[in-house]
């Protein structure tokens, strides 16, 4: 499949759950997430082309007091997870807006998980011999 993605996908650290807003039931948990749309791992394989209303848990997040934030999305691709147990279901908004972007911002900064790694020295200091 030929990648099409123009915004970086963004992993994060804090699964959060995602509901069909109208069916009522838990699709999965937000695995990675960018300002067109997210990856969400479920327990059950969902229709490509599925039109949805997401209801998303908001985690803890500075200057934000919303608890859930619901996003219309399409359905673009559902395979199996490495996990046989789960699906990966990826998810394209199909309309934010600024306000939602600036949480799904908010969210990618203060929960991507991040693969940089900390300077740490090679090998410790060597213990002073007297």
């Amino acid at each position: 499949m030929q990648e099409r993605r123009t915004e970086p996908r963004k992993t994060l650290i804090s699964y959060t759950q995602v509901f069909d807003l109208y069916g009522g039931y838990l699709i999965g948990y937000l695995a990675d997430l960018h300002l067109k749309g997210a990856m969400v791992i479920g327990s059950k394989a969902v229709t490509i082309n599925f039109e949805v209303t997401l209801a998303i848990e908001l985690p803890d997040l500075p200057k934000v007091k919303a608890a859930r934030m619901t996003v219309p999305a399409r359905v673009v691709w559902c395979q199996k997870d490495i996990s046989p147990d789960f699906f990966n279901i990826g998810f394209e908004f199909k309309a934010l807006p600024d306000e939602q972007k600036k949480v799904i911002q908010a969210i990618m900064d203060n929960y991507e998980f991040r693969r940089d790694m900390p300077s740490y020295p090679s090998k410790p200091p060597s213990a002073t011999r007297k």
